[in-house]
């Protein structure tokens, strides 16, 4: 076999080197089967490697039976599960297999999900399901076609274990899946420092957040350190950063219509990234209560609750951070996050309308009028935007009755509410403008949408046929779409 290229990565121990006190040296499990499953190709240009010269057997060597001289580091963390702190979480099911440098200078992570049991496993099997790894990898590139940031799937190898699950048909076939991301620090890595009352290690943990993750803060970090003062006001920058990078991503699932379900402290990144995707779903119709996971029983992190949940988990946040940094600092820069958010998610919704520049009076209302038109003719959410994208007609700027009712919302007050504030945004734009309207239309509203139906449809062709094409050209329209 040819040299494999994934040894010779120049893999940097940036987290390994803060020590033991953040993580445990684990083993992979042992699996009787490997068959390599999905490949991300695009993926290896971002770490400088040609498709061409990775086999599928490299892949398999590396990231099923991880025969590679490597360490494994399982993360320790805590978090606020559906709003009860758990200190016995921690990488159950996966390690942080290695971190390194993309061609685009910024340090990247590969986890794996499923790679066997952990000393925070407790009673699991430390497996993953291959329909868990299945939906990972469409949620992400779906996401990342949106314009979501969000982490990305490398490889699935199916691993030909069976495994029993209480919300999935039993036996089900099992995987190993390996996440591409910015990192796999959590808000929960810090809330277990708090547990212990370990300053020091919160500090630690601060210095090298910004120093490979906020670069803009970074060179203050040095200069202060040399100085021997304190970095007090540099953390509270790092976290005030963090809030409008969460805010962010909070505008961007929503604008996207997209449900993560699971949004405890432990599956929120302090890069204000994406990431762990289980019992998501992307809405059918504008339904603010919509929930994804059938054990959400009140509704916690509903669709609609994603940006309140998202600020709270900032919120709680401050609780180990206030051991470094005073609250009133802390405090400051939570007060940016809800108009951050609105205005972000404000400016991508008008994006999906196909405008830019819309002044900010004239945006609120046209998103107001654009949510009470969902709701009114529960169209589907996508269909809307695609359907718009399909329709639209330089025309319409110069006489409003030439918009089609293609929402179907039959002569109401809140169609033509819409109509209007939409047609007499169009008038201010030249002709010249109307071409970049048609453009963004397409560019934010990508035809193939991932509605559940279509994610059982894949795994039904898989699971009765072991047929993948289906997979397989579904993830080829969703990395085709012009985002």
């Amino acid at each position: 076999m040819t040299p494999n290229p994934f040894i010779d990565l120049n893999y940097e121990p940036a987290l390994e080197e803060l020590g033991e006190d953040y993580y445990d040296l684990v083993a992979p499990a042992e699996f009787p089967q490997h068959i390599l499953r999905w490949r991300n190709d695009p993926l290896l240009l971002k770490i400088g490697l040609d498709p061409k010269s990775v086999t599928d057997e490299h892949f398999i060597q590396t990231f099923g039976k991880f025969e590679v001289p490597r360490s494994f580091l399982a993360l320790r963390y805590h978090g606020y599960q559906f709003g009860e702190y758990n200190p016995h979480l921690g990488d159950g099911r996966g390690f942080l297999f290695g971190q390194v440098r993309g061609v685009d200078g910024e340090l990247y992570d590969f986890g794996t999900k499923g790679s066997g049991r952990t000393p925070y496993s407790r009673t699991a099997d430390g497996r993953l399901t291959l329909k868990g790894g299945v939906r990972e990898v469409l949620a992400a590139e779906a996401l990342h076609q949106l314009g979501v940031k969000t982490s990305r799937c490398l490889s699935v190898v199916e691993t030909g274990e069976q495994l029993w699950r209480g919300d999935e048909p039993s036996p089900t076939r099992s995987c190993v899946m390996v996440r591409f991301s910015r990192s796999h620090i959590r808000f929960g890595t810090f809330e277990r420092l708090y547990y212990f009352q370990r300053s020091d290690l919160i500090k630690k943990l601060l210095d090298h957040a910004i120093a490979v993750y906020y670069p803009t803060l970074a060179s203050p970090l040095a200069a202060q350190s040399k100085k021997g003062s304190d970095c007090t006001e540099l953390y509270a920058q790092f976290y005030a950063e963090l809030v409008l990078r969460v805010a962010e991503l909070a505008a961007q699932w929503m604008t996207a219509g997209f449900c993560h379900a699971v949004l405890n402290t432990d599956n929120m990144s302090i890069t204000g990234e994406s990431f762990d995707y289980g019992p998501y779903a992307f809405i059918p119709n504008y339904n603010p209560q919509f929930t994804a996971a059938y054990f959400d029983y009140y509704g916690r992190y509903s669709y609609g609750n994603q940006p309140e949940i998202c600020r709270l988990n900032l919120e709680m946040l401050q609780i180990p951070l206030k051991l470094v940094v005073p609250q009133q600092e802390l405090e400051t820069g939570l007060a940016q996050y809800d108009s951050h958010y609105f205005q972000t998610y404000q400016q991508l919704m008008m994006r999906k309308l196909g405008l830019e520049g819309v002044p900010p009076a004239v945006a609120e209302a046209l998103l107001e009028q654009t949510i009470y038109l969902l709701k009114d003719t529960q169209l589907g959410y996508h269909e809307f935007f695609i359907r718009l994208s399909e329709v639209f007609d330089a025309s319409w700027r110069e006489d409003a009755t030439q918009i089609p009712n293609w929402a179907n919302a039959g002569p109401s007050t809140t169609w033509e509410n819409w109509r209007n504030l939409y047609y007499r945004q169009l008038q201010s734009y030249s002709p010249e403008e109307l071409s970049q309207v048609a453009t963004r239309l397409r560019q934010h509203n990508p035809k193939t949408v991932l509605l559940r139906p279509v994610i059982e449809s894949v795994w039904e062709a898989i699971t009765t046929e072991d047929n993948w094409e289906p997979f397989y050209q579904l993830v080829r329209e969703l990395q085709q779409s012009p985002v």
